[in-house]
Parts: structure tokens; sequence; C-alpha cells
């Protein structure tokens, strides 16, 4: 990934203040951004080209906005890890991963559908951001060894968290720091 892709993620990131005593991120800038788009997918890719990955797994609902570019990228398949309980019906067989605590600690369900996943897939799960890694490893679990890793473009999580996952990412939590200037 070049310096140049992570300049705009940073010039393209904002910190909003809700009111409630708390900053809240706001990643519509990267969505809007032709630039990002055209290379968030490659360097996204690029973090786990070598591992080969055949399918791409995201959480809804911006691992849906990002998923589909690494695919691309990688010449690899995309499948939707739904929450559960979202309004979509989906009459496949699933199977499901609870996520114990997510980063606004609560907890939830990601499911795939069960026919999109085979035994010789080398899967790459891939989101915007990690803040505690519990989607990751929740998806981790329903794949077994033919997960390959976790790609996203925010990785907040600590580096043995990190480590233990394979979760690599484009920037850290210090690269976005709220009490940073950028741009």
């Amino acid at each position: 990934m070049t310096t140049d892709l992570r300049d705009h993620l940073r010039a393209e990131f904002r910190w909003t203040d809700p009111g409630q005593g708390y900053l809240v991120s706001d990643r519509s800038g990267w969505w809007r951004s032709p630039t990002i788009l055209a290379g968030v997918g490659d360097a996204l890719a690029d973090l786990f080209r070598a591992a080969r990955p055949t399918v791409v797994v995201s959480p809804e609902v911006t691992g849906f906005l990002v998923g589909p570019l690494v695919a691309r990228a990688l010449g690899a398949g995309f499948v939707e890890a739904y929450r559960a309980g979202a309004r979509l019906p989906i009459a496949e067989p699933m199977i499901w991963a609870e996520v114990p605590s997510d980063h606004r600690g609560k907890k939830q369900e990601l499911g795939v559908r069960r026919q999109l996943i085979t035994p010789d897939d080398r899967v790459l799960v891939v989101d915007d951001w990690a803040a505690t890694g519990a989607q990751a490893r929740a998806l981790r679990s329903l794949f077994g060894n033919s997960y390959v890793g976790t790609a996203v473009i925010v990785n907040e999580c600590p580096p043995p968290l990190a480590d233990e996952l394979t979760l690599r990412g484009l920037l850290t939590a210090a690269d976005i720091d709220p009490d940073q200037t950028f741009g």
C-alpha cells in the first residue's frame, strides 16, 4: 500500500461528537472518495495475497462495501456474513457463530449460507474496522483451518490479539487518534 492511500484514508476520516460525551467515527468520506474506492480493495488484498484466499467473507453492514472490492482484487468470490435477526429473510441453511461482545458491548450472531463455503476454500475475513476482534474470532470459528486471516482498514486490536487472529490493517488506532490533526 502506498503512503498516498494511507494519507487519503486519514484525510477523509472524521471523529464526530453526537453530544453524548463520546466521539463516533465517521467513515463516510471513505466511500465518497473515488481515490479510496479505487485503491482500498487492492491494498487490503495485498495484506493476504500470498495466502491465496479463494473467498472473502464480510460481516454486514460496512463489510458488504469493502469485501467485494477485496474479492475482485484477489479474483476470489464473496460471501456475506449476516447478523441474526436481520430483516432480510434467508431461506438457505446457515451456519452461525456467536460474537461474545462487539465494540458496543452487545452480543450478536453472524451467519453465512452453508453451501457457499466449501472444505477446499481459503477464507479471508474483511471488514472496515476491528476494535475488539470479536467478529473476526467468531467468523474464524466457523471456518477452522480454511481461515487464512482478517484484513481491515483500521486495526485497533492489541498486537497479541491481532497476531492470534492473523489480523492485519492498513491503519492503526494511533493513525486516527482524535487528539491528532490530519489532512
